[in-house]
């Protein structure tokens, strides 16, 4: 009788990752698995362990999966203003729409109550920031930390699509990257100074540098 060929953890761990996208973490199962993945419920307690492991390596995948697209694009773009926008803008397509993005923040939920897991996020924060921080470096009176500015930016831009996602999340992160960084972090003209904006409900008004 010829050996049924093994299916490697990774694919396994990406079944759990539909699973839990699709119906929750509480839905992440071994029953759930077993029907995604088409190993027996036996089989995956052996590799995986109890239901928490099971989460956990998923989890921990969900962020291998975000390093590698993260170096990827990080690699690939140009080392100016531009290309931060662009970067984040790549980070961005992973939402195809508000379910997805809707969905992703109920896996948030996890990694933040898991104390190994938040590791990892801080640990792709450092990655993310570094390619910003390369990306601005060149750039007249930018700030050592521009690159933690303009990520902590872009976060908060995906929180206000999620409310009125009428745009794809691709134009929308790119029209609003672009405008904070030619108002927040491109030297005025004939100032050698950074414009800054409006403060929140006070249009018009300028603070003095």
């Amino acid at each position: 009788m010829p050996r049924r060929k093994q299916v490697p953890d990774v694919d396994v761990l990406d079944a759990a990752l539909d699973v839990l996208h699709a119906r929750g973490p509480q839905a992440l199962t071994f029953a759930a698995l077993a029907e995604a993945s088409s190993l027996a419920p036996a089989t995956l307690v052996q590799r995986f362990g109890g239901k928490a492991d099971l989460l956990r390596r998923a989890l921990l995948h969900a962020w291998d999966r975000l390093d590698h697209r993260t170096d990827s694009l990080g690699a690939g773009v140009e080392r100016t203003p531009d290309g931060a926008v662009a970067f984040l803008v790549g980070l961005s397509e992973q939402y195809v729409g508000i379910d997805s993005y809707a969905d992703a923040l109920l896996v948030l939920r996890e990694d933040l109550l898991d104390p190994e897991v938040r590791r990892r996020g801080a640990a792709w924060r450092a990655s993310l920031t570094g390619v910003l921080d390369a990306c601005l470096a060149g750039t007249p009176g930018v700030p050592p930390d521009a690159g933690a500015v303009l990520a902590t930016y872009w976060q908060g831009t995906l929180l206000w699509w999620s409310f009125d996602p009428g745009d794809p999340v691709a134009e929308h992160v790119e029209r609003e990257l672009t405008r904070f960084v030619r108002t927040v972090l491109t030297p005025s003209p004939g100032s050698g100074t950074r414009a800054r904006p409006d403060p929140p409900g006070r249009p018009g008004s300028r603070t003095s540098s």
